[in-house]
């Protein structure tokens, strides 16, 4: 079986293996830690916050392809600011495109923990590594190019040579970082709006207030439900795990 062969065939195991892993509350307890040393401190969000910035964009590329828009492309810089240019004759796609955005981390964070929870990191693992292989397609600068390519290389590698175990505390972990990061992203948006608004050109909602006729204060609203909802459930999964 040559290499191609041998990933593909991972690729697919990982959608019919069923692969439970119960987590000791210390364990569970240094992976939410982890997550918070991630998310929080500048000196390692400056580099976390790339991949949130990610699937970021990543959110809003999907959401135009769902609505038939195309996708030219997309940018990453340094500094987290992210850029996704599409086309389409539906305002309603701009629209959605530009609305899922923030959400993206927090809800793409509560699948990997629901895939933990059935039993199905694996089902996850091999999904996320066909999407970032697909998403390279759409980078258009070195910094989101390196960071696609470490992610998508990171999850072949787990798909290919990664234990059921691994796999299940890899998703698990990722999913708690991606909800605390979706959180920071939520509070950091929120103080543009307040105190900094002089970065308002680069608001999502701001964006949508302006092109939509719909105040940015609703938007900025629909993102608080969508990852509030999305964090609460995600919390309420993890206290599931939390052994009698």
């Amino acid at each position: 079986m040559n290499p191609v062969q041998a990933w593909w065939a991972a690729v697919v195991r990982g959608f019919t293996d069923v692969h439970t892993t119960a987590v000791p509350l210390p364990a569970l307890l240094v992976i939410l830690a982890a997550a918070t040393i991630l998310s929080i401190p500048r000196v390692t969000w400056r580099w976390f916050g790339l991949y949130v910035t990610f699937v970021h964009e990543l959110g809003h590329a999907y959401a135009a392809l769902m609505t038939g828009r195309f996708v030219h492309s997309l940018r990453i810089g340094l500094d987290h600011s992210g850029r996704l240019v599409s086309s389409g004759r539906s305002p309603f796609g701009a629209a959605w495109s530009g609305f899922w955005g923030y959400p993206a981390p927090a809800v793409v964070g509560l699948a990997l923990l629901a895939a933990f929870a059935a039993g199905r990191s694996g089902a996850a693992m091999s999904v996320g590594a066909l999407i970032l292989l697909v998403s390279l397609i759409f980078l258009r600068n070195l910094t989101g190019i390196l960071v696609a390519v470490v992610s998508a290389a990171i999850a072949q590698l787990l798909v290919v040579f990664g234990s059921p175990t691994m796999i299940n505390y890899a998703v698990l972990a990722l999913g708690i970082a991606l909800s605390v990061g979706a959180v920071r992203d939520l509070f950091k948006l929120a103080g543009v709006h307040t105190r900094r608004r002089d970065r308002l050109g680069a608001s999502d909602a701001y964006i949508l207030g302006r092109t939509t006729g719909v105040p940015s204060f609703l938007w900025l609203t629909g993102f608080s439900v969508v990852i509030t909802g999305s964090t609460v459930t995600s919390a309420w999964l993890l206290w599931g795990m939390v052994p009698a």
